[in-house]
């Protein structure tokens, strides 16, 4: 009887490590079908699992308390399972190279507990090579066990969408690999428990690795194209996504739209590929061209709504602009790497003060991390400019005669950030009294019907 048997049986266990917005879907999606640990080092999250809420909101407050997960920050619990799945957050550092600290630091916490028979999984987004060459050795050495003899390894990239109920871990196909035939056999057939629309065997756990940190550049680079195509289409006055309709009736077309990118993903894993290309002596022109695009994107569209302001004949020094949205993506409370900040921060610089609402970001988070405390939408009152930069569901009940109460008694101004166009050099900075400037990022309203109802309407 192999591992797997022995997991459906009951006879075995399976661990998570890591349970956050990757993680946690994995072990609630297991335990449906088998005994599944909970692991992780952040003892609050924990106690909220175990009293039944989802910081995440990826599944819900109902499914924590229902599901079957052995939550647990204390590490020796991990000794009591024998399929471990690592799914800990890979981020960069300052300066923009990989920081594997998180992935070093869980791979010490599981050596420490592995045990003979064991087969290690890890999901976490890395460049080609970390997994057997950085973490292996790791586990070897913590553990006094040797890899290919008393424990195994694989690979399968997490594929979850934050936010997405449509694309969920059961409908995406799950790439798998392993260090040979017989490991991978079993981590496919695991992983196909829960994975309804079926697994892909990797021939390598590189060739996984690699496919992994490409599905975000590749994005990245797709948005970072559409960004340059809105700072381009803006300065000769014509709506980008005007453009995008009439050019997307081709068939071969791509679909993709300008916007912020930020996140724990596709802003940060090129730089995971670029580095590892660097030490193989190749320096990125294409995916580091891509990224810095989408870096300046925050400085770029703060630039634009100081211009839009001046245009309405506001007064910067001073001025009251509010942000609707603060987190990476809409429909989802993680704020990590979201360039929304950077909107914030460029706005401060100019002496703006700017208010922030939004009812799924994590407050906690949000005040640890960039010290912004958000208000609620009530507060929101004579204003100078409005951004609806991230567009949650919760916005997209607000009508633009709401808007219009947002704004000063005369003279407002809401910029929505979804177009990006604006007016030729020559003429960009003429006085339009009395206006109200909406910026939509990503074109939560109806552009004619913002124009008509007398608003200084501009969009990426």
């Amino acid at each position: 009887m192999n591992l797997y048997q022995k997991i459906v049986n009951r006879e075995e266990k399976l661990s998570l490590i890591g349970l956050g917005y990757v993680g946690m879907p994995i072990a609630v999606s297991f335990a449906k079908k088998v005994d599944v640990i909970g692991f992780d080092v952040n003892k609050d999250k924990i106690n909220l699992y175990k009293n039944g809420i989802d910081p995440t909101k990826e599944v819900g407050n109902e499914v924590i308390k229902n599901t079957t997960v052995e939550f647990t920050s204390d590490e020796k619990s991990l000794r009591e399972a024998k399929f471990h799945i690592v799914a800990v957050p890979t981020p960069v550092k300052e300066d923009r190279t990989p920081d594997l600290i998180p992935v070093e630091s869980a791979s010490r916490t599981l050596g420490r507990n592995l045990t003979k028979g064991s087969i290690v999984v890890f999901e976490s987004t890395v460049y080609p090579g970390v997994t057997e060459e950085i973490c292996v050795p790791i586990l070897e050495k913590e553990s006094g066990l040797t890899c290919g003899v008393d424990f195994k390894v694989g690979y399968s990239p997490e594929r979850i969408n934050p936010g997405d109920q449509e694309h969920r871990l059961e409908t995406i196909i799950k790439v798998v690999s392993a260090m040979d035939k017989e490991t991978l056999d079993i981590v496919a057939k695991v992983y196909e428990l829960v994975v309804e629309a079926g697994v892909y065997k990797a021939e390598s756990i590189k060739v996984a690795e690699a496919a992994k940190v490409i599905e975000n550049s590749q994005r990245d680079i797709n948005i970072a194209f559409m960004n340059e195509l809105s700072i381009i289409f803006n300065k000769m006055g014509i709506d980008t996504r005007s453009v995008l309709e009439a050019a997307g009736t081709k068939w071969n077309f791509l679909k993709f739209s300008p916007g912020l990118v930020g996140g724990h993903c596709i802003g940060v894993d090129p730089y995971y590929l670029t580095y590892k290309a660097e030490q193989m002596g190749y320096y990125s022109q294409i995916i580091l061209s891509g990224r810095k695009i989408n870096d300046d994107m925050g400085k770029y569209v703060a630039e634009s709504i100081v211009k839009k302001m001046i245009k309405a004949n506001k007064q910067i020094n001073g001025s009251r602009v509010a942000i609707f949205g603060v987190t990476f993506k809409e429909n989802c409370p993680d704020v990590r790497n979201t360039k929304v900040v950077d909107v914030i921060k460029e706005l401060e610089e100019y002496g703006v003060e700017v208010k922030v609402v939004d009812p799924l970001a994590d407050k906690d988070d949000l005040w640890h991390e960039y010290r912004i405390n958000p208000c609620e939408i009530h507060e929101i009152k004579e204003m100078d400019a409005v951004i609806f930069a991230v567009p949650h569901e919760e916005f997209k009940s607000i009508k633009l005669d709401d808007v219009k109460k947002m704004f000063r008694s005369s003279g407002q101004m809401f910029i929505h950030s979804e177009a990006m166009n604006e007016v030729a050099a020559t003429s960009e900075f003429n006085t339009v009294v009395g206006s109200n400037v909406l910026m939509d990022i990503k074109g939560v309203f109806n552009r004619t019907e913002a124009e008509n109802a007398g608003f200084i309407y501009w969009r990426l």
